[in-house]
């Protein structure tokens, strides 16, 4: 049990939201507060990337019991299909049957996640800047500008869920010991859509995430309700076959004509909405600590911004909010206490997932269309059908479980290491489900 605080949210997004829902069900008072309008009353920016829930964060959403009506926000998605230059498209599922991920629309979520907040009693606040906070007191700051007065107001607890470039985390940057890093990759992205069929089907395989790999860059698809696909794009920012190089509609048209020929026809204003929606940046941010005492904790992307190739930034956010409510049934109003565990216990495993992201960035750009990579991928999904106990592929300890990130990372560079030898046998190619190769992975895994 805990006795009820006032606790003020930076943020209203998918993070925010859900920490409202949980405070508000052990009986708190929640105020979120955001610099923006309020979504559902707005249009979507254009500048989304579909979001892939898997097992992290449906746990974390089942633990408050909001967990089916989301899921119905949803579509399943199986495996990918792979689009290369030449051939056809082909498939690879992501794990045994019936394991998949969800392709949910970024605002269609984040509205449903507010209204489900406002229904357990949390108060939005939208259009309300928060210039600054006053650690040690928990209370924040509110104006119109930056140059104007500000109007103070003091909370038990505020904590910063406004993104990878939060004004709370801003705020604890000023103090000494605080470590902060931020790294920017060379390339960006940009939202495309393909529309649906005139009776609203969708014109792909419903059921797939589908990739053009094409090694510096790539374009994906997700699927959405409606029929249609949310299209992005991540190419460099400058460069050959860049952002940088795609200046006018001729050359947008040759480019996509010459690497997407079979989505080219089917993108909706392909030349419109490429000039009109934004070029985004993509960004890995680590910092530490998290927390200010008791009263001031990050969370989500203020916390351990990644970038979103493995499709778990909302889900290892949605995660930090599960283990603050369980470390909150442990300890009760020992606050200094549930700060500190929550920061020690998430730290290792945002630093693994954001590696693991960056890693997964070139698998899916270039490396899902080489032969040695697919080879690869088959012995290692053979062996562990036989061996399911010795050998849990990467993808099935990230995606399919709930299991510490950091552990997931540890075990990944382990098995490479014995891919690598498994690799260099003689004859793998032609040999890879046989006996000897099973003896070989066995004898390895034993001497690792």
């Amino acid at each position: 049990m805990q006795h009820p605080k006032r606790i003020a949210i930076i943020g209203s997004g998918l993070v925010g939201s859900l920490l409202a829902i949980y405070l508000e069900k052990r009986g708190h008072q929640v105020d979120v507060y955001d610099r923006r309008p309020d979504i559902r009353q707005t249009e979507f920016s254009g500048r989304s990337i579909n979001l892939a829930m898997s097992d992290r964060g449906w746990k974390s959403l089942r633990s408050v019991g909001i967990d089916e009506e989301i899921k119905s926000l949803g579509i399943p998605m199986d495996k990918r299909a792979i689009h290369p230059m030449e051939g056809d498209v082909y498939f690879q599922y992501y794990g045994k049957e019936g394991e998949a991920i969800y392709s949910i629309s970024r605002g269609v979520l984040n509205k449903k996640m507010i209204d489900l907040a406002e229904e357990a009693g949390a108060k939005f606040i939208f259009e309300s800047k928060v210039w600054d906070v006053a650690l040690p007191e928990a209370t924040i700051f509110l104006g119109e500008s930056e140059n104007e007065p500000w109007s103070p107001v003091a909370y038990d607890h505020v904590f910063g869920a406004d993104g990878a470039f939060s004004r709370v985390r801003h705020k604890m940057q000023r103090r000494s010991l605080f470590n902060y890093s931020q790294e920017f990759l060379e390339a960006g992205y940009k939202e495309l859509t393909i529309p649906a069929n005139p009776d609203g089907t969708h014109k792909l395989d419903k059921n797939s995430l589908h990739i053009w790999p094409r090694g510096n860059f790539m374009l994906i698809a997700l699927p959405n309700l409606d029929g249609s696909f949310t299209c992005t794009l991540f190419m460099p920012l400058q460069g050959d076959n860049s952002f940088e190089a795609l200046h006018d509609e001729k050359t947008v048209e040759n480019f996509f004509g010459h690497y997407f020929e079979d989505v080219r026809g089917e993108i909706d204003n392909l030349k419109k909405y490429f000039f009109q929606n934004p070029t985004s940046t993509l960004v890995t941010i680590k910092c530490f600590p998290w927390t200010y005492w008791d009263k001031v904790a990050l969370v989500g992307d203020s916390a351990h911004a990644i970038v979103p190739f493995y499709g778990q930034g909302m889900n290892a956010g949605f995660e930090d909010i599960a283990l603050l409510n369980d470390l909150m049934n442990v300890h009760g109003d020992d606050w200094e206490t549930i700060f500190k565990q929550y920061e020690q216990q998430r730290k290792p495993n945002a630093d693994a997932i954001a590696e693991l992201s960056l890693r997964n960035f070139r698998e899916m750009s270039s490396k899902t269309a080489d032969p040695d990579f697919l080879l690869r991928k088959k012995i290692e999904n053979w062996f562990s059908e036989k061996h399911p106990d010795k050998w849990i592929p990467l993808y099935t300890r990230v995606t399919f479980s709930t299991k510490p990130y950091a552990e997931a990372l540890h075990e990944d560079e382990r098995q490479q290491r014995i891919m690598d030898e498994v690799m260099k046998m003689e004859n793998i190619k032609g040999e890879w489900q046989t006996e000897r190769v099973e003896a070989r992975i066995l004898e390895l895994l034993a001497s690792s």
